[in-house]
């Protein structure tokens, strides 16, 4: 749901005093301890105990708006080892960072509960999923066409699938699967609230399928505004795929996450008094540092009084010197008619150490 919303309350002009940022040296940061699985009680716990009131934003996502978000991946894996914590805003657009990195834990934070409901939809059908295929098909409640492989690039799964009209039966038989997965496998306590919205999400992305974008209804979102397939099947600037329904291999590592309950939804303000507090404080009793923060575009939404609690509860993080920044910035300094989004990285100790400056 909001990427945007979750930007009110979450990201990044990071702005901390000098010093102030709690750093981890490599040889600390190699033992990490975090769990290799959570039980479904920590993950619960760890949600909860983690998240703050849910808050409100001008508009719902449901999907990113950032076409060139995988320019940055080739030089984010080279700057990140895998195996850090990732903490993410948003929608879809962190399951391809996640895939790339592979970290050892990751957190979600969005200012509204609608943001947890959608990730939660999205484990349940992560979990359900046997491949890319049978994701995208549950995804959209559409059959799966013929003629799909394992070989089948993400381009090729989503024009398959633009042809197939949605199938009612299958959302209805999907509904009950995700339900079943989320509140009597798990036995998530989720409320009549949470499972009222994972159902209207799911049927947003029936209605719309593979051309479902950021603002669905045109009402919001200012900029380009890419449909999922165009999403999944964008590359980086040397034309190399990355999404993680680019291969089984990138999906496979998304999965494998979301199976062992290390993806964790938070509703939080990143301006909050709880949540990324809570989250420095989790990693640094394990010994772990936050390797990756993607912030998105949301210091565009912060003001002067939540851009300075940000960058204090950002000082509060354990890190590393490869612990990196993405933003997405608008407009391509390269294209100045571009209005779409260009991503970048930052380090986040030189962030955190220069923003005084600001």
């Amino acid at each position: 749901m909001t990427r945007r919303a979750l930007l009110i309350a979450a990201v990044v002009s990071i702005s901390v005093a000098s010093g102030l940022s709690q750093t981890i040296r490599p040889a600390e940061a190699g033992r990490y301890a975090v769990s290799v699985r959570l039980t479904d009680r920590e993950f619960w716990s760890l949600m909860t105990r983690s998240s703050e009131p849910d808050g409100h934003f001008r508009s719902d996502n449901l999907v990113s708006n950032e076409i060139k978000f995988q320019w940055v991946i080739p030089d984010l894996v080279r700057r990140v080892k895998p195996g850090g914590v990732y903490v993410g805003v948003g929608p879809e657009q962190n399951f391809t960072y996640i895939a790339a990195l592979k970290p050892k834990i990751v957190f979600i934070v969005d200012v509204r509960r609608g943001n947890t409901d959608l990730h939660l939809m999205y484990k349940a059908l992560f979990e359900l999923s046997r491949d890319r295929v049978d994701f995208v098909s549950r995804l959209l409640a559409r059959p799966r066409p013929e003629g799909l492989t394992s070989k089948s690039t993400a381009g090729e799964i989503f024009a398959a699938f633009a042809g197939v009209d949605p199938n009612e039966r299958m959302l209805t038989t999907t509904l009950a699967e995700m339900r079943h997965q989320l509140t009597t496998v798990h036995q998530f306590a989720l409320t009549g609230d949470d499972l009222m919205r994972i159902e209207a999400i799911y049927r947003v992305f029936f209605l719309a399928g593979t051309r479902i974008q950021y603002s669905p209804y045109g009402s919001f979102g200012g900029t380009t505004q890419p449909t999922y397939a165009e999403l999944m099947a964008t590359t980086d600037e040397a034309g190399d795929p990355h999404s993680f329904l680019a291969s089984d291999a990138l999906f496979d590592a998304m999965r494998d996450l979301q199976q062992r309950n290390l993806v964790v939804p938070l509703v939080g303000d990143f301006a909050g008094p709880k949540t990324i507090r809570t989250i420095g404080d989790y990693a640094r009793a394990r010994g772990a540092a936050v390797t990756t923060f993607y912030v998105s575009n949301v210091e565009e939404y912060l003001q002067q009084t939540q851009r300075t609690a940000f960058c204090r509860n950002v000082a509060t993080l354990p890190m590393t010197a490869e612990s990196t920044f993405i933003r997405a910035v608008r407009g391509d300094t390269l294209n100045p008619g571009n209005e779409g989004f260009v991503n970048q990285l930052a380090p986040m100790i030189d962030e955190t150490r220069h923003c005084g400056e600001r």
